[in-house]
């Protein structure tokens, strides 16, 4: 489970204070696939920040199944991103002259694991994230933007996270590929029972997930069949 507790961010900005994230409390059960929309500027970067432990809030925590993050020592968060986290980023953040197998590899290299059973471990992975098996050893400068997100989806589950965290995931891909992607993620966060969750400024993405956010002006909100509907009215 996820519990967010009363999660504050303020920076300095000359004589103002600003607050990206407002006292914003959740929780989300093992497995479940949730979505946060809000406009540019709403605090979406920040909160998934401060969710993936690369910043620590100014107040409020961040506990993953009884583990509180505001409490861990740098060293240990270090330790507990590369294992428990992973991220798929907008951007796909892969290293281009390197084959999928071996982008899916490099976060089981501290794993102790030998290289032959990580690179079985890597096939098996994008063979779950469906991509074609003779693109396995194809150099990611030679994969269409879906075929990248789909490796690199591969590899935020390498070494069995329990929270992914998906930066725009869709953002550019055409709909129809994005459509695909929304679909593998809801299969994979019930076949491996982890939490997923996307932050994405479309509602139509959106709304395929189990349970929906709106965050606005640092504040966050579940929203329900009803709020949906007046948002879908008033843009």
């Amino acid at each position: 489970m996820i519990e967010v507790k009363n999660l504050v961010r303020t920076f300095k900005s000359g004589d103002r204070t600003i607050k990206p994230v407002n006292d914003v409390s959740f929780e989300l059960e093992q497995g479940t696939l949730a979505s946060i929309v809000g406009k540019s500027g709403s605090g979406k970067s920040t909160l998934l920040s401060l969710l993936g432990a690369l910043d620590k809030p100014t107040s409020g925590d961040v506990v993953v199944n009884g583990v509180s993050l505001a409490s861990m020592p740098d060293g240990k968060l270090t330790n507990y991103r590369r294992r428990d986290i992973g991220f798929v980023f907008q951007q796909f953040n892969l290293i281009p002259n390197l084959s999928a197998v071996d982008n899916v590899m490099l976060p089981m290299e501290f794993s102790g694991v030998r290289k032959a059973a990580r690179a079985e471990r890597a096939r098996q992975l994008l063979e779950q994230v469906q991509l074609d098996p003779d693109k396995h050893g194809r150099r990611i400068n030679r994969l269409s933007g879906g075929e990248q997100q789909r490796v690199a989806i591969a590899r935020a589950l390498a070494n069995e996270p329990k929270l992914i965290l998906a930066d725009e995931p869709t953002g550019n891909l055409d709909e129809q590929t994005g459509e695909h992607i929304i679909e593998l993620l809801s299969m994979l966060s019930r076949d491996h029972n982890t939490t997923i969750l996307v932050v994405t400024h479309d509602r139509a993405l959106a709304n395929k997930t189990d349970r929906r956010f709106r965050l606005q002006q640092g504040r966050l909100t579940e929203e329900t069949a009803r709020t949906r509907a007046t948002a879908a009215l008033t843009g």
